[in-house]
């Protein structure tokens, strides 16, 4: 795939999300793209917001569990950047009208504190270069309409990220073991799901040195001070106006979001 019409898909996307319009699955016009293709779509868009001012706030790591590798007939992540403007605080009302197609995740992000740079890292290089984790809220959201998407139309979407909102207490990376940490994730008072981090790659650190070996090799660092989340504890959750979501993470705090107009 050339790159004139590298650029081209980016710019079908950017305009999607820019009218609030969604399009067609990518892979249904352009049944040849590769996962290298998709990747070069969204970096490409990355170019073009970063270029209008856009500040680059971290990265996201999507397609971590077994159920959604499966249901997209794949047997690794994808990633995506997440940009300032993507941040949202927690216990104000977050603007469903930001999103065409919104859902929720509960994650773990990690707070980088040095560059990590792949290839060659291991899920103890991570540990060791974080700064803190912190319990988050990741809003997926899809510029292809009615979330017909395979791994190629996501990983060119930049990994469906929509939005985060991150918890206030920074707690230590050894404060438990990751891997067994548990989730409680509850919606307007009930409890909607439960999980542990062993859902996540067998450990959210894992996720995050897949996420440094893969940027790696596109000659992409993670950066000191970015936010990594590590991927969704559980299956993703569609939101609406006056949802409350609480996901208490053990040991480690708990994250709120509210959904507004």
């Amino acid at each position: 795939m050339d790159a004139n019409k590298i650029q081209m898909l980016a710019d079908i996307l950017a305009d999607a999300e820019k009218n609030a319009k969604p399009v067609e699955p990518l892979t249904e016009k352009f049944p040849d793209m590769t996962i290298a293709n998709a990747y070069s779509v969204q970096l490409a868009g990355v170019k073009v917001k970063v270029a209008s001012g856009g500040k680059i706030a971290g990265k996201k790591v999507g397609l971590t569990s077994k159920a959604m590798q499966e249901m997209l007939n794949v047997s690794e992540p994808d990633f995506g950047h997440l940009f300032a403007d993507m941040a949202f605080r927690e216990h104000m009302p977050v603007p469903i009208s930001r999103f065409l197609q919104p859902k929720i995740e509960a994650e773990l992000a990690f707070v980088m504190a040095e560059d990590v740079i792949g290839p060659g890292v291991t899920s103890a290089d991570v540990l060791r270069a974080t700064a803190a984790v912190v319990p988050s809220f990741e809003i997926i959201d899809s510029r292809v309409a009615d979330w017909k998407i395979k791994i190629q139309d996501t990983i060119a979407d930049n990994g469906s990220s929509g939005g985060f909102v991150t918890g206030s207490q920074l707690m230590p990376v050894d404060a438990v073991n990751l891997k067994y940490v548990g989730l409680v994730l509850e919606k307007n008072g009930l409890v909607l799901d439960t999980a542990a981090g062993a859902a996540i790659m067998g450990h959210p650190a894992q996720s995050v040195a897949w996420l440094a070996n893969a940027l790696g090799l596109m000659g992409v660092p993670l950066k000191k001070g970015e936010i990594v989340l590590s991927g969704s504890f559980t299956k993703a959750y569609p939101v609406a106006v006056g949802d409350v979501f609480n996901a208490t993470f053990g040991g480690l705090g708990s994250v709120s979001i509210v959904f507004g107009k």
